[in-house]
């Protein structure tokens, strides 16, 4: 079930457990806390609800310094279901949650979730206006409110925190391996299939042009990766750049899929790009038609490392 109001929590009956926080990437940290928030409601025989943001507050607040998202919506409500919740509450990250005191905020959870018993964060968790809510006075108003507040300190992986920060950083620079480690998963980018220029068909390597915007990139290059199209996986080769044999005076970066064994149209549908491996940095050739001897090359690279993957 997914909620997108704070009132509409009282459309669940019976005692509630709430989950918060922004969640991006939905990596082992998150799903620790989720999943420690599972374990408190089973015990208390309550419903757990995962409360998030229809955006990264930053978006709001600091588009300038906004970071490059590790999931979009539909992706972080497929992980968080995964996890066993009961319901999903979205919120509008606008400027009246933005201007609602943290003692309002929970004010408004109450009027809409009086049997709350338990609220679990993150210790380093803020909320309300400016971010001044803080778990000393979360548990002040836990107090007052009669339900209890539980923490999770972060989980670290090789005596380093893991956070939504420092994947991106891995991510922007390559490392994948380390990234997924951090995730629980392999990096996996969800966007929309939109019309590109068509050059690919005309080379003879007809790719499907995402519109990724906003999301976390990995270095320019060509990969070897799973895609995911109507519920079917396709293997895929994936390229990530600014296409400097044919358009790089434009200097407008994107990503293309090759999806191998695929015939079809599927413009405007999501597809969701899971990253295996790196096969090499981009080029700029002399010609289109080394291009598209490389492009053959690639191809091949990715047919091999195909019979290394397993099914």
């Amino acid at each position: 079930m997914i909620l997108s109001s704070m009132s509409q929590l009282a459309s669940l009956s019976g005692p509630l457990v709430l989950v918060g926080g922004t969640f991006d990437g939905v990596h082992l940290g998150h799903q620790a806390l989720i999943t420690r928030a599972l374990k408190e409601a089973r015990i208390l025989q309550a419903k757990l609800v995962v409360m998030t943001f229809d955006q990264h507050p930053s978006a709001f607040l600091r588009p300038e310094r906004a970071p490059q998202l590790l999931t979009n919506a539909s992706q972080k409500r497929t992980l968080i279901a995964s996890l066993g919740a009961d319901a999903l509450l979205v919120l509008p990250f606008n400027g009246v949650l933005a201007a609602t005191t943290a003692e309002k905020f929970i004010d408004a959870i109450m009027d809409a979730a009086p049997e709350l018993k338990a609220f679990c964060v993150g210790a380093n968790w803020s909320f309300g206006q400016g971010g001044k809510g803080n778990i000393t006075l979360l548990r002040e108003l836990g107090e007052r409110h009669q339900f209890s507040v539980i923490t999770m300190d972060p989980v670290c992986l090789e005596g380093e925190v893991v956070s939504s920060t420092r994947i991106r950083s891995l991510i922007a620079t390559g490392d994948l391996n380390k990234a997924a480690a951090c995730l629980g998963y392999r990096y996996t980018l969800c966007g929309t299939v939109i019309h590109g220029a068509g050059r690919g068909k005309g080379l003879g390597f007809p790719t499907a042009n995402l519109n990724v915007d906003h999301m976390q990139l990995p270095p320019s290059g060509v990969y070897f990766a799973k895609a995911y199209v109507r519920g079917n996986l396709y293997y895929a080769g994936v390229n990530i750049g600014y296409r400097p044999t044919i358009y790089w005076i434009n200097k407008i970066i994107t990503l293309e899929v090759y999806l191998l064994d695929f015939t079809g149209d599927i413009y405007g549908e999501e597809v969701s790009i899971e990253f295996i491996s790196f096969i090499r940095e981009e080029i700029t050739f002399m010609s289109v038609e080394d291009l598209k001897v490389q492009i053959d090359k690639d191809l091949k690279t990715i047919k091999t490392l195909l019979l290394e993957e397993p099914l």
